[in-house]
């Protein structure tokens, strides 16, 4: 056992007990970062033109600061990449994470210096957790390898703008540097695709005991591998024992990266976004992920279906339920408030609370009042690829089919096989009659004739890299929409 393992166990008890500590006192840990914010953003402009100073309570919180999506902040973020001090928060940013939103274009997040500590510190202590819960912490003495965007930066008016992976990459503790990979110069590669290319170059024969990134470029570098070596992962990298991930449901890509590797391995899920680290898996093979309480955020749910009312009810951490969606609204100490992130979350757990990500508050089929979410089409699939053991795919995305050539209207279901089903027609209809379990203003429609049952097109292989690569979206932390209220997505994947 190396310096690093050991060191790591008596800091992991530490970390859980410090976990323990907060998480028994949900509601005084969430008043405490509530009250702070308000403290320090009182001077701002954004406090001074919603009356912070008079802010006492959470009802007074809604009553002065409405839920913003990202646009509503536009015209002070503005302010602040102007280098204007003191707009959202005391002085600027540190940094401006780069996003690609789908209904604002480019965004530009900010992160303090009062909120990177918190985007280091969760991805650590998701590791951490890692090694306490399971007594493995030998990986931590091999190489580590993290597939992220570029760490090159821009400056701007004394704010550095880049990826959050990216930002994150220049924060990476020092005693892990030693281990990780790629280099430095291989993560400034921008065009995915060559930058996988040294990926592979630099990893192929080191002894690789951690992969981290998101799924679907996770195996296009496992199938880079494969190819160049017609092995298994586990044959190639015989230490490889963890893989981290996060930012899509992982359960449509499993079957795939573990026939890759060559064996079943251990997992641990994450959740980080631009706007805070929120929460990780702090037991493996539990579901829900531990939500962060602690790290700077002030977190508020709305009821999915009350989402963009007027005047929706926001609830905190105190009053929420298992098993309902919510909409997941933060105000954080990057100088965010009631901002809305788009995803909606649903609790598994109230001790801890521990929330899973079941989709985006904008991504959904709802083209004849269906209402139909992701987690409901990751779900039938799921229930699908059960029934029918032969088949695995790649990846797949559902659309409307409004004004067909002929017949009714249906659901598309662009689906990128592996292997295909024995019986396509049944696959088919079994994935149908998941649907209409799963969503029942679904069933009505196909009950009665307004919808004929979903159809599936079957993807050329390559067609969703091919389809995000014409995005320009290829790689990094992007993700492909699971599903759409139009066929913007869907025509880009037909035609790539």
């Amino acid at each position: 056992m190396g310096i690093k393992s050991w060191l790591s166990k008596p800091l992991a008890s530490w970390i859980v007990q410090k976990q323990k500590k907060w998480s028994s006192d949900p509601v005084g840990t969430q008043k405490n970062v509530f009250d702070l914010l308000i403290k320090k953003a009182q001077k701002t402009t954004f406090g001074k033109d919603h009356a912070f100073d008079s802010i006492q309570s959470h009802a007074d919180y809604c009553r002065l600061v409405p839920v913003r999506e990202y646009e509503g902040f536009k015209e002070y973020i503005e302010l602040v990449k102007q280098g204007t001090q003191d707009v959202l928060w005391p002085g600027i940013p540190l940094y401006f994470a780069k996003t690609s939103g789908t209904t604002s274009g480019v965004k530009y997040i900010p992160i303090t210096k009062d909120s990177i500590g918190y985007h280091i510190n969760g991805a650590k202590d998701a590791l951490l957790n890692y090694v306490h819960q399971t007594g493995k912490s030998e990986f931590l003495d091999k190489k580590l390898i993290f597939l992220s965007g570029s760490p090159i930066m821009e400056k701007k008016n004394g704010i550095y703008i880049g990826r959050l992976s990216g930002i994150v990459n220049h924060h990476v503790p020092g005693y892990l540097r030693g281990n990780q990979l790629p280099s430095f110069e291989t993560n400034c590669v921008d065009d995915w695709e060559s930058k996988l290319e040294k990926i592979v170059d630099e990893t192929i024969d080191q002894d690789m005991s951690l992969i981290s990134g998101i799924p679907p470029w996770v195996q296009m570098y496992f199938d880079r591998i494969e190819e160049r070596t017609h092995k298994k992962i586990k044959d190639v990298f015989p230490s490889f024992s963890l893989l981290v991930y996060g930012g899509v449901n992982f359960s449509p890509y499993k079957r795939k990266l573990i026939e890759s590797i060559g064996k079943e391995i251990d997992t641990v899920e994450t959740y980080p976004a631009s706007e805070g680290f929120i929460a990780f898996q702090d037991i493996p093979g539990q579901a829900g992920l531990l939500l962060l309480l602690n790290s700077g955020i002030f977190y508020e749910f709305i009821p999915v279906e009350e989402y963009g009312s007027a005047n929706p009810t926001r609830l905190t951490i105190g009053e929420v339920k298992t098993d309902v969606n919510y909409a997941l609204v933060m105000s954080t100490n990057a100088g965010l408030f009631a901002y809305s992130i788009g995803d909606t979350v649903k609790f598994v757990s109230t001790a801890p609370y521990r929330i899973v990500v079941t989709g985006r508050v904008k991504h959904f089929i709802s083209a004849f009042g269906e209402h139909v979410i992701g987690e409901e089409v990751e779900q039938a699939m799921k229930n699908a690829l059960l029934k029918h053991p032969e088949v695995s795919i790649t990846e797949f995305t559902v659309a409307p089919q409004v004004t067909p050539e002929e017949g009714l209207p249906y659901h598309e279901w662009l689906i990128e096989f592996i292997s295909m089903p024995a019986d396509m027609d049944q696959f088919a209809h079994d994935l149908d009659q998941e649907m209409i379990q799963k969503n029942i203003y679904y069933k009505d429609l196909i009950v009665g004739n307004i919808l004929r049952p979903l159809v599936i097109t079957s993807i050329s292989a390559g067609g969703f890299i091919n389809g995000m690569k014409k995005m320009g979206k290829l790689g990094g932390q992007n993700k492909a929409p699971r599903l759409s209220n139009d066929r913007s997505f869907a025509t880009i994947i037909l035609t790539a």
